[in-house]
């Protein structure tokens, strides 16, 4: 495993974190504790650091499952990251509470179900501009800063090409930007990844595999039952990328590598890029991807490059 500094935080992460979207139960299965535990077992064995998590991937689902194996585990071994602003009611139905009251008290759930004292990086997710710019809610996440429950506060952005927020991070006090970034979706070379370059801010580049769609493992046709996201996505769109993996396949990814391995190192190839997220279903995958890590593409040369 590689690892590299996270901007301008204290924290050394690994390349390729463990996303856990998928433990709330909205990508086509229910996961029990057993196979949590074995996931980020893997993980821990393959040197993987951080978990990227929200209160809204079930009802704290996701959170829960996380805390009842730190509980079990070393807490200092492992950077979590979680996030704010919506409230889980059933598959894909939120709604939004952004007041600093309710956030004080999603932070308060999110430290139980988590069972620990303090959150690594606590991220506003998925804000508008008129829910981002709000004083009131950054002094308050400032306080709990001080008070040791938040080490380092982020925003994991809506959208990928608007790069208002990311310009304001250092004037709100966050240090961590999350964006959806892969080999299908470029758009913050543009304008988000240069003012992270500016402002030495972290980035976590999240859905690196396009939702599994570059993971070379689905074909143009393919269809997703009702309880996986993927089945909610619009289908000539979805069409349109698996044809667009195949020519990627074909031209790009060297023939002895397997390709969602190859979408990973992609990504981190960008001097912007600290770490990548994927999700995964099984210990088998954790370790495809941190397989990644390994590969060329992926340079001790990066900007952020830690020896630790």
């Amino acid at each position: 495993m590689k690892y590299r500094r996270l901007g301008s935080t204290n924290l050394n992460v690994s390349v390729v974190g463990v996303g856990t979207w998928q433990f709330g139960g909205e990508w086509g299965k229910n996961f029990k504790q057993k196979e949590v535990d074995d996931i980020l077992n893997q993980a821990q064995a393959e040197g993987i650091n951080l978990i990227d998590t929200a209160e809204c991937y079930g009802d704290h689902l996701s959170e829960q499952f996380i805390g009842n194996y730190l509980n079990r585990h070393q807490r200092e071994d492992w950077i979590v990251a979680t996030k704010f602003g919506h409230q889980f009611h059933d598959n894909f139905d939120r709604t939004r509470h952004w007041s600093a009251a309710e956030v004080l008290k999603q932070l308060d759930a999110s430290l139980k179900s988590l069972q620990t004292d303090y959150i690594d990086i606590y991220q506003a997710h998925s804000c508008t501009d008129e829910e981002f710019n709000n004083d009131e809610l950054w002094t308050m996440l400032d306080k709990q800063k001080q008070a040791g429950k938040i080490r380092h506060l982020g925003i994991s952005l809506a959208g990928n090409a608007d790069s208002s927020q990311t310009e304001k991070a250092s004037e709100v006090g966050a240090e961590v930007i999350q964006v959806v970034y892969n080999r299908l979706d470029r758009a913050p070379e543009e304008k988000i990844y240069p003012s992270t370059i500016e402002q030495d801010l972290g980035v976590l580049a999240r859905v690196p595999l396009a939702s599994g769609y570059l993971s070379g493992k689905y074909k143009p046709g393919s269809t997703f039952n009702s309880s996986d996201v993927r089945s909610r996505h619009d289908k000539e769109k979805t069409d349109r990328s698996l044809r667009l993996v195949e020519e990627i396949k074909r031209h790009e990814v060297p023939n002895n590598v397997d390709m969602a391995s190859w979408a990973l190192a992609w990504c981190l190839k960008h001097d912007a890029v600290t770490t990548v997220i994927p999700g995964c279903k099984t210990a088998k995958q954790v370790s495809a991807n941190a397989s990644a890590a390994q590969l060329d593409m992926v340079s001790a040369n990066h900007p952020q490059h830690s020896s630790n």
